[in-house]
């Protein structure tokens, strides 16, 4: 796991500064190198995990035609390398996968993406052509920001080493800024600035110099679900997602570096705790959990537990406000753009605290998404009813109504949970989704950044999710709504952020394509049978965990911020600046009304402005 920059045009002082801003990405290596023929220059930091022998960065075919810098894992690069060296290719590193990206390149051109099983972001170097080609993976795993401006295209794995580069202008954009308030995270390829852009999960991008950047998707998650010979999923069914849900998680237990596990006591964590235990050959891994003061947040007695079964060495650390206050400074430097979500924090805490023992975790990250394992899921069946059954214009007098209801700080209280799911039926089911999980709604967005706002603009994201499904029921297009937009802009990012702060590789075993094309072919209802989420993940592995894990209900991974909000408690206590803020911080305060999530999203805007800490000087690069 590392870091890439890289620019065509300017000078190669810009991307060396880019470069060591990406420090705590690879703290193993650091790599430079400039073209002497033309304004391209490419950086690395390097995080070593596969082949920290020989596997240095940028890297290069032995002619020196092809160059890359990469940053993830290619989990299937074994097999590549096999089947390229029998095409007649010859390998320089030892067992690198980056390698196996050159080559894999030179035989099958754009196609190799196809043939990929991994997470990763790169920029191939083709000085043959004289082009750049850039991509991300399938489910924007590793991030990836690119700039172009006066001429000058720049990339980056991370916005605010973007934004070092001189061309990259730091205005704020408008619509990027109404997406931030409307979904908690700016959708790709939105930023919160006006010259920067995320390459979207499964697509590729081609510069050349005097071009315009093209993308082009190679790749997007489609639900397309079969029905079972039979008249019910039985163990003939059931079989083959435990068969590939093992083969996922031995693939990502491959490294020269030691491996553990992050586990919550869930169905999620547990199933890959288990798994990995079961497929390790070096004896008991360890594993990591959060605990919270506060028992309606707290899992880590059901991680203790689940722990003891499944036979890993465990580990515990208590998250409190005081920890926010402790690691927001550093955190805030590395975060990018802000995406609206808490338990960013307690992840931050999480992952330094196994890096002291290993340098990858495997986590549950993915199965919510893929399985329904959401609380909108099971709103679905009443919300439907409710548009159905209830006139549009007494809609707002049970809105009011329902604010009578006390509020409370505890993890998913009810009155958050109805205030929430009324807020979202007051507008078409397509914004369902977004409106729920949202900030703010699109009248209150367009308080915030007086300008007005359509919401077929500000939910377009939402509305093409939704739409992508035809014929499909509710419960499938909703889980194109999290898939493709809740999953790569804000569950992902957090996960990256918080793990590349202390330089720790999480790899997500349920989302390895293999298993994820079995599952996207799954009805919905064995996803979401009843009311019971996640159904057909639970019955697949019953034969490994026991029952009070199977069927315990989801608590999720809340951090109680909206007691600290209310509270005042340090570094909540950040004075507000626009009036609409100041009034929901009041609301909330007196506990009128709960407005946690508005209130971290303005927060952490006011934090973003801080200076960050100054960068060590930058080393010039190498030239061929």
């Amino acid at each position: 796991m590392c870091g890439i920059t890289g620019a065509w045009g300017g000078p190669p002082e810009p991307v060396a500064r880019m470069t060591r801003a990406l420090a705590h990405r690879g703290p193993d290596d650091e790599g430079l190198w400039s073209d002497p023929e033309r304004p391209v220059h490419l950086g690395h930091r390097r995080l070593a995990v596969i082949d920290p022998e020989t596997g240095f960065q940028p890297m290069w075919t032995a002619d020196r035609r092809l160059g890359i810098v990469f940053n993830g894992e290619i989990y299937n690069h074994a097999e590549l390398r096999r089947r390229l060296e029998e095409r007649g290719h010859r390998f320089q590193s030892d067992h690198s996968d980056t390698e196996v990206l050159l080559h894999g390149y030179r035989e099958w051109g754009e196609t190799l993406l196809e043939q990929l099983n991994g997470m990763w972001a790169f920029a191939l170097y083709d000085r043959d052509r004289e082009e750049l080609w850039l991509s991300r993976d399938r489910f924007g795993q590793k991030p990836l920001y690119w700039s172009f401006r006066s001429g000058v295209f720049a990339f980056a794995s991370e916005a605010s080493a973007l934004l070092m580069h001189p061309s990259v202008g730091q205005e704020p954009s408008t619509k990027g800024l109404q997406k931030y308030f409307a979904y908690g995270y700016a959708p790709a390829p939105h930023t919160i600035y006006r010259d920067v852009h995320k390459l979207p999960a499964g697509c590729m991008l081609r510069y050349a110099e005097g071009k315009t950047p093209s993308i082009r998707r190679y790749w997007e998650f489609l639900l397309e679900p079969e029905e079972p010979v039979g008249d019910d999923f039985d163990e003939s069914t059931l079989e083959p997602l435990r068969e590939r849900l093992l083969a996922a998680v031995e693939r990502r237990l491959v490294a020269d570096v030691p491996i553990g596990v992050f586990l919550s006591g869930g169905i999620d964590s547990t199933s890959i705790a288990f798994a990995a235990q079961t497929l390790s050959k070096f004896g008991s891994l360890r594993s990591f959990s959060i605990g919270f003061q506060d028992p309606s947040f707290d899992e880590s007695g059901h991680a203790e537990a689940a722990a003891a079964f499944v036979g890993t060495q465990h580990a515990t650390s208590l998250f409190t406000a005081e920890h926010a206050a402790e690691i927001w400074p550093d955190l805030a430097a590395r975060l990018d753009e802000p995406f609206v979500d808490p338990s960013l924090l307690p992840t931050s805490v999480l992952c330094a605290w196994a890096r002291r023992e290993v340098t990858v975790a495997l986590s549950g990250d993915g199965a919510d998404e893929l399985f329904a394992g959401y609380d909108p899921f099971r709103a679905l069946g009443w919300a439907r009813r409710y548009a159905r059954w209830v006139p549009r214009p007494i809609h707002a007098a049970i809105r009011m109504l329902a604010t009578r209801l006390p509020t409370s700080h505890r993890n998913l209280a009810l009155g958050f949970k109805v205030d929430r799911t009324l807020r979202g039926l007051s507008y078409p089911p397509a914004l369902w989704n977004a409106v729920w999980m949202g900030p703010l709604e699109a009248k209150q967005v367009a308080e915030r950044l007086a300008a007005p706002i359509e919401p077929e603009d500000l939910y377009a994201e939402a509305i093409a999710a939704w739409e992508s499904a035809p014929g499909l029921s509710d419960v499938d297009r909703t889980l194109q709504f999290f898939t493709r937009l809740y999953l790569q802009d804000d569950i992902l990012p957090k996960v990256d952020r918080a793990s590349m702060q202390h330089g720790l590789e999480v790899r997500s075993p349920f989302l390895d394509i293999a298993l994820v094309d079995l599952v996207r072919r799954i009805p919905a209802r064995y996803k979401l049978h009843g009311k019971h989420t996640k159904w057909v993940l639970k019955q697949a592995v019953k034969p490994w965990l026991p029952r009070p894990i199977t069927t315990r209900a989801k608590k999720g991974f809340g951090v109680p911020i909206g007691r600290w909000f209310a509270e005042g408690q340090e570094p909540f206590d950040v004075p507000l600046r626009h009036p609409l803020a100041r009034l929901h911080a009041d609301l909330h305060r007196r506990g009128r009304r709960d407005h946690r999530l508005h209130l971290y999203a303005e927060w952490l805007l006011e934090r973003l402005r801080e200076p960050a800490p100054a960068l060590p000087a930058p080393e010039a690069p190498a030239q061929d």
